[in-house]
């Protein structure tokens, strides 16, 4: 049975102000909180001013925040239940004959809405701000070697000059820049010939273009150039799709980037994982509602509102390692990545309703 619409808007709305309260308080939190990180970053910088990384950290913010929705849609599920039991609201619906599952269809569908347009919407504004806040890190914070970076970025290349290693400490534009670079040039028979240095490589058709070089041999003294240029066999899109975080790729864009990653001969894991994360994210926020009504339907008189509180929060924080490990083993290629992405939200679900059932059937 449905309930009247009325009833329905008015719980629906109860729930999507109280998440929209909790997400947005994250939300400035981390952006301060980031904010004061880059600040203390940015002393060996130049061009680093208060307004620039205010810039920087408000690009930074949504793709941060869009990791932490799922704990925002728990607690803010569970703020806007104790507030109706709180005001005696869900006292009444019983009286009248509504059940919890009828009451919790607007918060379930509520939040199934707010999934879909996370990913439809949010995701590509935070993929998008997340380019430009890499471009405007690698701008700013390239030659000092103080940019964000989970880890060294290495590959190997041919070119008529022989063959090449090249290690850099962080990338820009998709992969097309690297940051504090170091070419080790090989011979056709092995030997190291030379070390070559730079704070910038930019790849054009054919070539690597060289900013701040410093080339160090093995038979010369060590020579310093303004620019340089480094042969290479290396496609653009090649190395585009290659380096390009999967946090950085719009969820639209995502089957395209597959496809060329997959056509290039590289592995496409991380970016089918990252798919099907964001597709089963609708799921994960109706599995959220569900464990914070759980813990937020008894009534206040009965007492017990901290300890309940307390277990919402347990419950969510088990579902969020239960999701990190499923990615983890979904990256690394243990378990397929749509079993990754979809086994936390189905089994989430599934022990909400039992809970459910168990509370409110017997």
């Amino acid at each position: 049975m449905i309930i009247g619409r009325t009833l329905g808007v008015y719980i629906a709305l109860r729930f999507l102000r109280m998440i929209a309260g909790v997400f947005f308080t994250i939300y400035m939190l981390i952006f301060t909180l980031d904010f004061v990180e880059l600040m203390r970053r940015a002393g060996d910088a130049q061009d680093a001013s208060a307004g620039v990384m205010a810039t920087l950290s408000f690009y930074r913010a949504p793709s941060i925040a869009e990791q932490v929705l799922p704990f925002a849609v728990l607690f803010g599920a569970m703020g806007a239940l104790l507030g109706l039991s709180r005001k005696l609201e869900l006292v009444v619906a019983r009286s009248a004959g509504v059940s919890a599952w009828q009451f919790l269809q607007p918060g379930i569908l509520a939040g199934a809405i707010l999934g879909i347009v996370a990913v439809g919407v949010f995701n590509p504004v935070a993929a998008e701000f997340k380019q430009r806040a890499s471009n405007i890190e690698a701008k700013i914070f390239g030659k000092t070697g103080r940019a964000a970076v989970e880890k060294e970025i290495w590959l190997r290349q041919k070119s008529v000059d022989g063959q090449s290693v090249v290690r850099a400490i962080s990338s820009a534009d998709q992969g097309r820049q690297l940051n504090q670079v170091t070419f080790f040039n090989f011979d056709a028979k092995g030997s190291l010939v030379d070390r070559v240095e730079a704070a910038r490589a930019v790849l054009y058709e054919g070539y690597w273009m060289l900013s701040d070089v410093r080339v160090v041999s093995t038979i010369d003294e060590p020579q310093s150039y303004g620019t340089a240029i480094v042969a290479t066999n290396l496609e653009i899109e090649q190395v585009r799709r290659s380096f390009t975080p999967p946090e950085q790729v719009s969820y639209w864009d995502l089957p395209e980037v597959i496809d060329r990653t997959q056509r290039a001969g590289l592995d496409a894991t991380r970016y089918k994982l990252q798919q099907a994360v964001l597709t089963a994210r609708p799921l994960l926020l109706v599995a959220m509602i569900l464990v914070a009504a759980t813990v937020s339907l008894r009534f206040f008189r009965f007492g017990g509102v901290a300890r309940m509180v307390l277990g919402g929060v347990v419950a969510g924080f088990v579902l969020y390692v239960a999701t990190e490990l499923t990615e983890d083993l979904g990256a690394n290629g243990i378990i397929a990545p749509e079993m990754a992405a979809w086994l936390p939200a189905i089994l989430g679900s599934l022990l909400g309703v039992l809970a459910l059932l168990h509370q409110e059937d017997g």
